[in-house]
């Protein structure tokens, strides 16, 4: 299986001058402005590439590209520069209608003053130290979310920050249109897991639909043996498979059965061009299995995912798979399961009944056959493995009702200090920053949901970036976290957010 095609996107590189300097210099500003883009796309360090567009030098032309911008669906977000002084009041209108993610970035040609030969022809082409500050007014004055990077474009430490905006920005730009799948409803009186759909797609750009999961069991009926063929033996050839799946095991009929589910939700998704989908086993009406197998693969293949009818976790799986495109670690459902209260400031255990997803394995995950004691089905088939160790973060996206909040918990992921033998689920652990009741407090504190997206491939300064271009609140409990202080915050949060938007939704 194929990992699920991402949009073919790109940013673009929009140069601000004026012609009051003169042809001549305008020329030189072009050619710098060109010599830029070339060297950010030679880095190799970034995951979209960059397209150098004309300067700008009127309102008409400033409008005219940021308008473009809006309407190219090639065109994920826009990086503006000021070579040298370019009157903001030129940009407004353009900025007003600007509907992509913007990145101001704060640089300028020469990484040098040249003490010696330096003269005013000099000073008037690099004026980027009070060009970009009229700018960065009027983005200000038009209240414009934004993010802004700061240093010399040679410097490689302006590309994490550009990297993290633009791993957001492509995610982003998934979202636009992004459809998610809600095979059955709320399970059961889950509270976390519901939320105002349509304020949802008003701020996100996704939409949620509902379907009956007998509409998965009737594709299910009609695939061929010949296809569950082919997908079973991928199984035998990628995966640890127990002896009672293999062909001559007693189980081998169950394995096929989880083909056949694998089968039917791919089709059932590609048909209708859903990127993302929800399951819960209180509804399995026609399916003999709770979706396992089926629902670890596809997320490796880069759907979003979450149980129970979280449709908003789903999403945010989706998100944080394309913002992980290009980096080696994955993404996965997870659920904070339970706890090791040890002196070393305690520990999680996060897992789920089978929905883990396998891009997040050390080695080659064991496919196996177990109870699950609860659905009322047959023995699930699922991939069974650990977690590798290292810096991690869990992201929980929620509905507060009268805006979305994003929560982001740093962690470090652990190895278990001994094995798991008994434990038919994957799993893995972490070290939740700063300790495990402090982060715990704040997340119950900032209403963070039992389920989250986690990964060793993100920081915490790309969800921030994300939810900046979002407009939401972004919440992050890290190794600075005091709870006084955080408590602070969630008011003052809700004070801004109240007098900023009302008491709507945002």
């Amino acid at each position: 299986m194929s990992p699920l095609s991402l949009q073919v996107s790109e940013v673009w590189f929009l140069t601000g001058s004026q012609h009051l300097y003169g042809d001549d210099t305008l020329r030189q500003v072009q050619a710098h402005a060109d010599e830029i883009v070339r060297g950010l796309n030679a880095s190799g360090e970034l995951p979209l590439p960059i397209r150098g567009r004309a300067i700008l030098t009127t309102p008409d032309a400033i409008t005219r590209t940021l308008r473009e911008a809006g309407t190219d669906s090639s065109c994920a977000g826009v990086i503006v520069w000021m070579h040298t002084f370019s009157p903001a009041k030129m940009w407004i209108s353009g900025l007003n209608s600007l509907r992509r993610p913007l990145l101001h970035f704060h640089t300028q040609f020469n990484r040098l003053i040249p003490w010696e030969s330096i003269d005013m022809d000099f000073m008037n082409l690099n004026q980027s130290a009070h060009g970009d500050r009229e700018f960065g007014f009027a983005c200000t004055r038009l209240r414009l979310n934004r993010k802004v990077v700061v240093g010399h474009w040679a410097d490689p430490a302006i590309l994490p920050p550009m990297r993290n905006w633009m791993r957001a920005a492509r995610a982003w730009h998934d979202w636009q249109g992004m459809r998610v799948a809600r095979l059955g409803d709320n399970m059961r009186a889950v509270a976390v897991t519901e939320g105002d759909k349509v304020a949802a797609e008003n701020r996100f750009g996704f939409s949620v639909d509902g379907y009956g999961v007998g509409d998965l069991a009737c594709i299910q009926k009609d695939l061929t043996d010949e296809a569950v063929d082919a997908l079973v033996g991928e199984y035998l050839d990628t995966y640890a498979v127990a002896p009672t799946l293999q062909p001559d095991g007693p189980r081998h009929r169950d394995l096929r059965e989880a083909a056949r589910i694998e089968l039917a939700l791919l089709t059932f998704l590609k048909e209708r061009g859903c990127a993302a989908f929800t399951t819960t086993f209180e509804d399995l009406h026609g399916l003999r299995q709770l979706p396992g197998l089926a629902v670890q693969r596809l997320m490796a293949a880069g759907y979003g995912f979450a149980a129970e009818g979280d449709w908003k976790t789903a999403a945010l799986l989706r998100a944080m798979k394309v913002m992980a495109a290009d980096a080696p670690e994955g993404v996965s459902f997870m659920e904070d399961y339970t706890y090791h209260f040890d002196e070393s400031g305690g520990q999680v255990l996060g897992s789920h009944m089978l929905e883990i997803c396998p891009s997040i394995s050390e080695g080659q995950p064991k496919l196996e056959i177990h109870p699950l004691g609860i659905g009322g089905k047959e023995d699930p088939v699922r991939l069974v493995f650990d977690c590798p160790a290292g810096a991690a973060l869990n992201a929980s996206l929620i509905d507060l009702g009268n805006r979305f909040r994003l929560v982001v918990n740093t962690v470090e992921a652990l190895k278990p200090e001994s094995p798991l033998p008994r434990l038919p689920v994957a799993r893995t652990l972490w070290r939740p920053l700063p300790d495990l009741p402090t982060a715990a407090a704040a997340w119950i504190l900032a209403g963070g949901a039992h389920h989250t997206g986690f990964t060793r491939a993100l920081r915490a300064e790309t969800l921030g970036d994300f939810a900046e271009m979002a407009g939401i609140e972004f919440l992050l409990i890290d190794e600075t976290c005091r709870l006084p202080d955080l408590k602070d915050r969630l008011r003052w949060n809700d004070l801004y957010h109240h007098l900023a938007h009302g008491l709507g939704h945002t």
